[in-house]
């Protein structure tokens, strides 16, 4: 059974944020701070492991992989972002059975053509809304545990053909059977009030930094109407501009340690990365 964790806090109706992984540091990370649900991003997961844009380039077994790692690093539920389905409706239904069994508590799929690229990126096409009904039928009759196991059905439509377009083929996704809708890319606070209130669903909120979705305080995406939010760039974004200080430091100046640039205590690490057990198992069997 999938765990029940995000089904429960839709049905309790208070609003969410969830953080989106890019690698298992962020996620060890994550557990210590503490959050009941965790988004495993594609664009992230394929950037830290494979060095490669969001361009439908990784494989479903590559993020396959990358996914049930997520999930058995991490204390939380894990939504999961499943591109496109990785092909047509065989490779949907295969993807979905997939996820499900790695343990994952939801799949996004959204309605680009394959290869598909990052929402928040130019040249992106949509396959024909039949299509994506399609796919929503498919994804939704392919899992085992209908209750806990949730299909959010993502369209990219609004680039290229317009909010009453996005909104239409939304409406087409619930009645096909998605649980939670996912309007990517909206433009303006205007945009993402019509969507919200467009449908009785769960609405997710995408608050990508550096997209083009205005960046709004979670008190306001709750008025707005969204269910929850998720965070996919954040901790990406301000490590790797951490990163980079560090790195110029060390080039310019040979130091490793700055006193304007905090660093992670590598002893609390090593146990939060799962040294203790392994400490733990040596003292109890080394010989």
């Amino acid at each position: 059974m999938a765990n029940p964790v995000f089904r429960q806090m839709l049905d309790k109706g208070d609003f969410f944020v969830v953080p989106g992984m890019q690698d298992m540091i962020a996620t060890a990370v994550a557990n210590k701070v503490g959050f009941p649900i965790v988004y495993g991003s594609g664009y992230w997961l394929t950037a830290s492991s494979l060095g490669l844009p969001d361009a439908g380039i990784a494989s479903y077994t590559q993020m396959l992989d990358r996914m049930a790692t997520l999930v058995q690093t991490s204390n939380a539920a894990v939504i999961a972002d499943g591109d496109t389905g990785y092909g047509g409706l065989l490779n949907v239904a295969h993807t979905v059975r997939g996820y499900e069994k790695a343990g994952v508590t939801a799949i996004q799929i959204e309605d680009q053509e394959f290869p598909k690229k990052c929402g928040h990126t130019p040249f992106k096409r949509c396959v024909p809304m039949e299509d994506m009904v399609e796919k929503i039928k498919v994804a939704a009759e392919s899992r085992e545990d209908k209750k806990n196991f949730l299909i959010i059905a993502r369209t990219d439509a609004r680039a290229g053909f317009g909010v009453d377009d996005a909104l239409r083929r939304l409406e087409a996704y619930a009645k096909a059977g998605a649980d939670v809708l996912f309007f990517e890319a909206p433009q303006s606070e205007e945009e993402m009030r019509r969507a919200c209130e467009a449908f009785d669903l769960p609405m997710m909120a995408n608050m990508a930094d550096g997209g083009k979705t205005p960046i709004l305080p979670a008190a306001t995406l709750k008025e707005i109407g969204y269910a929850f939010a998720i965070y996919p760039s954040m901790t990406s974004l301000v490590a790797a501009a951490a990163m980079e200080i560090a790195l110029r430091k060390l080039k310019s100046e040979g130091l490793s340690q700055t006193p304007d640039l905090p660093m992670f205590d590598f002893t609390e690490f090593c146990k939060l990365i799962g040294f203790q057990e392994v400490w733990d198992f040596e003292k109890r069997w080394a010989r």
